[in-house]
């Protein structure tokens, strides 16, 4: 039967943890990435205030009406503010077009680390980091309650890499110098279909099928249906998260890192229906990406001579590459692995 496993990330949390809890929780996660490529963690430290004050957030900005929210589209093409309905296609990223390629009825609000947040790195590119803008004169609580939220996010990220070092068995501070200015971005997403509403057009999907770019993602959402995962089969398996959980998943520069030893899943979400009836389902998915420069080559103890490593990359490559697709409907051109994957799934029965 698939399941999502649930690990408790008390010991790398807790400063008086033993070596032992933490090797406990190691194995658990080593066997999560390398069989699923998702986990659902609790014991991660964050309160509960702070998705209160993140749902509040959320809901301030996607209540204005669309002609307000469209003022914070990016004027210069950054990954970064509003992105209406209908204006991204997840599965480009792969390379695998829906019908209608811009279909994807999400609507999101960016936000990231800018040049700013990196002050002893004043040569860092704009392109990769580029600063935020707030719509603070039409939602005034949003920046307050969505910040809080990304510092928690980026700190339960650091303490999941601490124990996926433990659990490659590498030195500790393994990837400290691959991370310490990470391209770190968080995507507000709300499913924007007015509630009730059933009547689908085309191909229109909630979120298309793709991978996450990074090393791995904090995603916060509601319990509601919707997020679907591929499994080992190539069905469609339904995922809520359990009460007081994140639900972690790895990105391809893990995948690469680890020649796919440990998977980088992937994901839809399909309209969010209860009961024939649409739902509104809100999410809030941290990216934990790495450094812009960090090249993602094959880790020790991860090459075999049976599955040639991936061509080496940097993060900021790899992450444009995919946002290519996504944005403007242009193919990568090194997704092939994660292209076969989604194009062989099968349909849930």
């Amino acid at each position: 039967m698939f399941t999502v496993p649930i690990i408790d990330m008390t010991p790398y949390v807790d400063p008086q943890s033993t070596p032992e809890q933490r090797a406990q929780v190691a194995r658990a996660l080593d066997e999560a990435a390398a069989t699923v490529g998702f986990m659902q963690i609790v014991g991660h430290g964050v309160p509960t205030s702070a998705v209160d004050k993140l749902t509040d957030a959320v809901d301030e900005f996607f209540a204005l009406p669309l002609d307000v929210k469209k003022r914070y589209i990016s004027s210069r093409g950054e990954n970064r503010g509003y992105s209406p309905p209908k204006s991204e296609s997840l599965s480009m990223s792969l390379g695998v077009a829906n019908a209608n390629q811009m279909n994807d009825y999400f609507e999101a609000f960016t936000v990231g680390a800018g040049r700013s947040s990196y002050p002893a790195h004043p040569e860092l590119p704009a392109s990769s980091y580029p600063e935020n803008f707030w719509p603070d004169d039409a939602a005034p609580a949003f920046q307050a309650g969505v910040q809080e939220w990304f510092c928690h996010a980026r700190g339960v990220s650091r303490n999941l890499l601490r124990g996926f070092t433990d659990a490659l068995q590498l030195a500790p501070g393994y990837f400290d110098n691959m991370v310490d200015y990470s391209i770190d971005i968080m995507n507000l997403n709300n499913y924007a279909l007015p509630e009730g509403e059933v009547i689908l057009t085309g191909e229109l999907t909630g979120m298309g099928a793709h991978t996450d770019f990074g090393i791995l993602t904090v995603l916060w959402a509601d319990q509601v249906p919707g997020l679907q995962i591929l499994d080992p089969d190539g069905m469609w398996q339904d995922v809520q998260p359990a009460d007081g959980a994140l639900i972690v998943n790895l990105g391809d520069a893990m995948a690469r890192w680890t020649n796919d030893r440990w998977l980088s899943t992937i994901h839809r979400v399909d309209p969010p229906i209860a009961d024939g009836r649409i739902i509104r389902r809100r999410s809030a998915a941290f990216f934990f990406d790495g450094n812009y420069d960090a090249v993602i080559e094959t880790l020790p103890g991860c090459a075999r001579t049976d599955r040639p490593g991936y061509h080496p990359i940097t993060v900021a490559d790899n992450i444009n590459a995919k946002l290519a697709g996504l944005k403007a409907g242009i193919a990568p051109t090194a997704a092939a692995r994660e292209a076969l994957r989604l194009t062989s799934a099968k349909s849930a029965t």
